[in-house]
């Protein structure tokens, strides 16, 4: 039997509508106990601030690390500690206030580590792209069986992936900024592309 394998490819935009902000706490002591003690307040702190604007089970530790430190000459200068918390945000608004109200109360020991936009309902985009992928694929093949003089017969498999699979790229217009200890996000858009191998036979 002969067949006609193509891949194809489908995108759909989103506005990205949740933020997962990681930031951690840190500090530097003489003694290495001291150092873990300070990083434990700091985390102490950055816990109560983000549970006073998620739910508990929204935040959770990622890391924890100890180092030997060093001056400026590079001599041993005590120990720093760090300690990593993820922190899912249902909104960008929220995920500003947060980032805005630990600047704020746990100052110089924060480190914000980074922020990330996500989709709520990242499967529905997903459905839409591959419903995408698969008509692009049709139209591909249809126009090489009527290239080569034939026609399209059964669908005889379909594989998810293939030719770069399933990737999702953000484009967030604008980024981030600060003003007064308030900070806003920009979402952008973020593409979600899906591609499918389709096999036909060809009559």
């Amino acid at each position: 039997m002969r067949t006609l394998t193509v891949t194809g490819h489908g995108s759909v935009s989103a506005v990205p509508d949740t933020a997962v902000v990681r930031v951690s706490a840190v500090h530097r002591a003489p003694a290495l106990a001291d150092a873990l003690a300070g990083v434990s307040s700091t985390g102490d702190a950055i816990v109560a601030v983000a549970r006073g604007l998620v739910a508990a089970s929204d935040v959770g530790s990622e890391d924890l690390s100890v180092w030997p430190a060093q001056d400026d000459e590079g001599r041993p200068d005590g120990f720093e500690a760090r300690h990593g918390y993820r922190v899912a945000c249902d909104s960008l608004d929220v995920a500003g206030t947060l980032v805005a109200e630990l600047a704020q109360q746990v100052g110089d020991r924060l480190r914000v580590e980074g922020v990330a936009l996500e989709l709520s309902d990242r499967a529905t985009a997903e459905v839409a792209a591959r419903e995408a992928a698969y008509d692009d694929a049709r139209a591909r093949a249809e126009h090489l069986a009527g290239l080569a003089g034939v026609a399209l017969g059964d669908v005889q498999a379909v594989v998810e992936g293939g030719g770069g699979g399933v990737l999702s790229s953000s484009d967030a217009g604008g980024g981030a900024y600060a003003s007064k200890l308030s900070m806003s996000f920009e979402p952008g858009h973020t593409s979600v592309r899906q591609a499918l191998t389709v096999t036909w036979s060809v009559l």
